[in-house]
């Protein structure tokens, strides 16, 4: 006997008003990127060129995340019983292998300058970052609001940080330049942000591999949802256990679970059935409200291959 709840699965987590933040954040953000590109062109700053590139990637990044947005959206079909929620993942993924080609960029780039610095005008640097860092400003604050949503939005949020903190780097080679003359502070920015770009491209990318490879969701402790099962009544063990996460707020729960054999002539296993069901959507740090158990006889597992642990 195995059962499981039938919810809807392509809602996504962050819906429409999802959508229309990343489609702001994008339209901001855009406007912002063509302002930096004319100051690339015109200063020949390495640091703002770096957050130019970066901001480009966040564009990208911006116009992924909505199109997944709408894509996870669309409810399940016969072929895609999940519908699309892993697309945020791929969404994810692919932003943060973006961001580590551009960190790589700036290393190389960064090594070629640094016996022949070029002259950064640093008053026009300092408008471009004041410029910058007032788009990515407004982004913020469009995308605070949702951030806990969705590991899509997540993603919009921390590109857009991780650019602004990019913006002030860029803000502070400009004043230094200006102020006293310091042309290696271009490079020093242009390093900053490129060590800032590193961690959270890893970050991103080991949580989509963790979601990708079908890993236990991390709040979960599988040996305490093992005893805890295990402790319902008439249930005598739990076996071939499995969990995981298959988009933001979508978890998945999976058993063969051992009950007494006359609970299948008494009537009691679909009451075992309601009580595993309600341990598992309501018990644990995630709901796991999409859980499929088997409920087996004493000594079934024996006919069972030898892949079910």
């Amino acid at each position: 006997m195995g059962a499981g709840h039938d919810h809807a699965h392509g809602a996504g987590a962050a819906g429409a008003p999802g959508r229309t933040r990343i489609a702001v954040a994008l339209g901001i953000t855009s406007a912002v990127l063509v302002a930096q590109v004319v100051g690339s062109i015109l200063t020949g700053s390495l640091a703002l060129l770096v957050d130019t590139v970066h901001m480009l990637t966040d564009v990208a990044g911006l116009a992924v995340a909505l199109v997944a947005q709408v894509l996870i959206a669309r409810p399940p079909t016969q072929r895609r019983t999940w519908g699309l929620v892993r697309v945020e993942v791929l969404a994810a993924a692919a932003q943060a292998a973006a961001l580590l080609v551009v960190a790589l960029v700036v290393v190389i780039e960064g090594i070629r300058r640094i016996a022949e610095p070029p002259e950064v005008p640093g008053g026009m640097l300092l408008v471009f970052g004041v410029v910058g860092l007032v788009g990515n400003a407004v982004s913020l604050v469009v995308l605070a609001g949702g951030r806990g949503d969705s590991l899509n939005l997540r993603a919009a949020f921390l590109e857009v940080l991780n650019d602004a903190i990019g913006s002030v780097a860029v803000i502070l080679a400009g004043l230094a330049i200006w102020l006293w003359g310091f042309q290696q502070a271009d490079l020093i920015a242009s390093a900053l942000v490129a060590a800032l770009i590193v961690p959270r491209a890893v970050v991103l990318l080991r949580d989509a591999g963790r979601i990708l490879l079908e890993s236990t969701p991390p709040q979960l402790d599988l040996s305490e949802v093992r005893r805890h099962l295990e402790e319902q009544e008439h249930v005598v063990a739990v076996h071939d256990l499995h969990a995981s996460t298959l988009g933001t707020g979508t978890h998945q729960l999976t058993a063969h679970v051992v009950i007494e054999e006359a609970c299948f002539r008494d009537g009691h296993a679909p009451r075992i059935l309601d009580a595993l069901q309600a341990c598992a959507a309501e018990h644990f740090p995630v709901a796991l409200e999409h859980a499929t158990f088997q409920l087996e006889p004493p000594g079934h597992s024996a006919h069972e291959g030898r892949t079910h642990a």
